[in-house]
């Protein structure tokens, strides 16, 4: 976004989004939210389970989404779209 707007929202869709998971919102995070996402064409989601620890990586792939990796624990990876940095899970579920 070349620039901050004025207005409470906007309307361009940005090219990544990251939900985090819980009990409560999960099925309406994957079910509801995932296939809103790509529509929009969002180019990168993430979804973050602090409880199982785990990261799944996916990258939109014509109209649906590819899963492009689970992490889990502790491991270190440069995961799209933010892959010019490594990125530790740990600092992740750190309370």
């Amino acid at each position: 976004m070349p620039e901050v707007p004025k207005t409470s929202f906007t309307t361009l869709a940005p090219n990544w989004a990251c939900e985090v998971l819980s009990s409560s919102t999960e099925a309406t995070d994957r079910a509801a939210k995932i296939p809103i996402y790509a529509r929009e064409r969002v180019d990168h989601v993430w979804l973050i389970d602090p409880i199982v620890q785990t990261l799944e990586v996916y990258r939109l792939d014509g109209e649906t989404y590819r899963l492009l990796m689970t992490l889990c624990g502790d491991a270190t990876a440069r995961v799209e779209p933010f892959d010019a940095i490594e990125l530790e899970l740990a600092a992740l579920w750190v309370r």
